[in-house]
């Protein structure tokens, strides 16, 4: 089997599920395109450039199918995720070549799909589950050079925001079993993962309703000025707790998480509480605001007005002293007129995002915008409107980068940097990312006198220059995490 994946993290933890299973099944995986007897495309919905992407890589493949069909060798091609769930019927009918579709719950599927597929049929499985976790398959890491790793906790999401297709293609929201995530962790841990970031579509909404004991827990309080379209659920165990259990399984191992909403940081914020006092839970949040205009944010069903978001982003500032922030951000979207535009251009001026993801609003079937608005913002306007927000995000990245020049950070290493093989290139605790010398230097863990850094160590590096992207640095020395947490 060959396996490529397209769009979000959640993608990249699906296709290690996908592979999991399959591995169990008796098959074997080829990074050989030429090898495979069968072509698994993961793929993504959210906007129509990553669909189109698919349907150019189908026409590819269509070529390689024909040759092998010629050779009497059968190639399978199958296509999961969240436009599986979305075009079943266009994708079946458009393109003859694709023999399955699995949409995100139908992994435990594949196998069965495979052998209708091996008959000459078409197979499909697209039902959306209220319970599928997949918490008893270990996904099988394929990430990064083993230093970091990405573990769902939760699939779905309830929030129904106008413009987006996650509800639609991944179903309503559901937790993972806080036992299973742990045991996960910690077999990362043993395999030596330094960084492990936990994965949802809404993660600070998690809730374990496994244990019988916290069943009667009271509903959660949603940040001040917030609301939601669907009522609180009560019972369960939330994500402080998971947050706090999670920490605590290797103190030398980061974590992170994404994607958080913003009304789920209410006030009497244990979440921020743990990320403040927690040396190995990073400082680092990502607020995606989507708008900065309230009447563009109502539109987009969000919750909260601006006025709100930014109260609750001085609240994080204040909470945790030298927080790095992302965001994420939609231009062009129904209705946005020049004056909405220009508010969220001085939201990303007020804020001062470390990292952004920026892009021009895509119409998607099945949400409510395709229903209730109009898709009234010409394109080339967008495309005008997303690249003066990309130079303004840019422009205060760039600044906000600036002021950690002459500070020391504590980065871990992940492998050579692209650009040189001279250089080496990890994250620091704001994750973002750092390039330095490959050169020898002192450690601080052992007794040797001089060491090279290696994948997944700690390094502390001096930043010497800055852009919006990354920093640049010397390397000061080796070190661990708990060390450098006890010398600041």
């Amino acid at each position: 089997v060959y396996l490529e994946t397209y769009g979000c993290q959640m993608n990249v933890n699906d296709t290690e599920i996908a592979w999991a299973i399959l591995q169990k099944n008796g098959y074997a995986r080829t990074k050989e395109l030429d090898e495979a007897d069968v072509i698994l495309l993961v793929t993504c919905s959210v906007r129509e450039k990553a669909e189109q992407a698919i349907w150019n890589r189908l026409r590819h493949l269509k070529a390689l199918k024909a040759r092998r069909q010629q050779a009497r060798l059968p190639l399978r091609i199958g296509i999961l995720g969240c436009m599986a769930e979305r075009l079943k019927e266009e994708i079946l009918h458009r393109e003859k070549l694709v023999d399955i579709v699995a949409g995100p719950d139908a992994y435990r599927d594949l196998p069965r799909l495979l052998a209708v597929a091996e008959s000459g049929q078409q197979a499909a499985n697209v039902l959306l589950s209220l319970d599928e976790t997949y918490a008893d398959v270990l996904p099988v890491q394929t990430s990064a050079g083993g230093t970091t790793a990405f573990v769902s906790i939760m699939r779905g999401c309830d929030n129904m925001c106008s413009y987006c297709m996650v509800p639609f293609t991944r179903g309503r929201e559901r937790s993972r079993p806080i036992a299973s995530i742990l045991q996960e962790v910690r077999m990362l841990s043993d395999q030596g993962v330094k960084e492990v970031t936990l994965l949802g579509q809404n993660v600070n909404s998690f809730r374990d309703t496994s244990e019988v004991q916290f069943q009667s827990a009271a509903a959660p309080v949603l940040s001040r000025g917030f609301s939601t379209v669907y009522k609180a659920k009560p019972g369960g165990l939330r994500f402080a707790h998971l947050l706090d259990q999670v920490s605590r399984v290797d103190p030398e191992m980061r974590i992170r998480f994404t994607s958080p909403h913003p009304k789920d940081f209410p006030d009497e914020a244990s979440v921020l509480q743990l990320i403040q006092e927690r040396h190995n839970i990073c400082k680092q949040l990502h607020l995606p605001a989507q708008s900065g205009s309230t009447r563009v944010l109502e539109a987009m069903r969000r919750g909260y007005t601006r006025e709100a978001y930014l109260d609750l982003v001085h609240h994080v500032r204040e909470s945790i002293p030298g927080v790095s922030l992302s965001s994420d951000f939609i231009a062009g979207f129904c209705g946005e007129t020049e004056e909405d535009h220009q508010q969220t251009v001085s939201l990303l001026r007020e804020v001062r995002y470390n990292i952004g993801f920026l892009f021009a609003y895509s119409m998607r079937q099945k949400t409510r915008a395709y229903h209730r608005l109009q898709d009234d913002v010409p394109a080339d306007i967008k495309r005008r409107r997303l690249e003066e927000l990309i130079a303004v995000f840019r422009e205060e990245a760039a600044r906000a980068n600036e002021a950690m020049v002459g500070q020391s950070q504590l980065v871990l290493v992940e492998g050579p940097s692209k650009r040189s093989a001279s250089e080496l290139c990890g994250r620091n605790d704001g994750n973002i990312k750092v390039i330095f010398p490959d050169a020898e230097t002192e450690d601080a863990v052992g007794c040797q006198a001089l060491v090279r850094a290696q994948p997944g160590d700690y390094v502390m590096v001096k930043v010497t220059s800055a852009s919006s992207q990354t920093l640049r640095g010397v390397l000061l020395c080796r070190t661990t995490l708990s060390r450098s947490a006890a010398c600041h």
